[in-house]
């Protein structure tokens, strides 16, 4: 089998803010994770990549709020995309009076 994307798409969110959400499912698990999917949810504003969820080989399933790096707990797709959109969010609700 060969990989195929699964999800690739990006979403307006607001003023100069987009998700770009890539997921694959793929042969076999990246070393690191337990699961057939590759993934990376990014959330930018204003040209920054503020939120971002991913699986890079050999780090396995994790998340960046900024420069900070938190595991992450893969339980599905629709739970994955459930987080991202929860933090994001959340990243938005915290940041209401950021200036544009």
């Amino acid at each position: 089998m060969k990989a195929r994307p699964v999800v690739k798409t990006r979403r307006h969110v607001g003023e100069a803010m987009f998700a770009d959400l890539v997921i694959w499912l793929v042969p076999e698990p990246l070393h690191g994770s337990r699961h057939p999917f590759k993934y990376r949810l990014a959330f930018v504003v204003d040209g920054v990549c503020v939120l971002r969820y991913d699986n890079e080989a050999g780090k396995g399933d994790h998340k960046h709020f900024g420069a900070e790096e938190h595991p992450y707990v893969f339980e599905s797709v629709e739970k994955l995309l459930l987080d991202f959109d929860a933090d994001m969010k959340g990243w938005i609700d915290g940041n209401a009076d950021r200036e544009d």
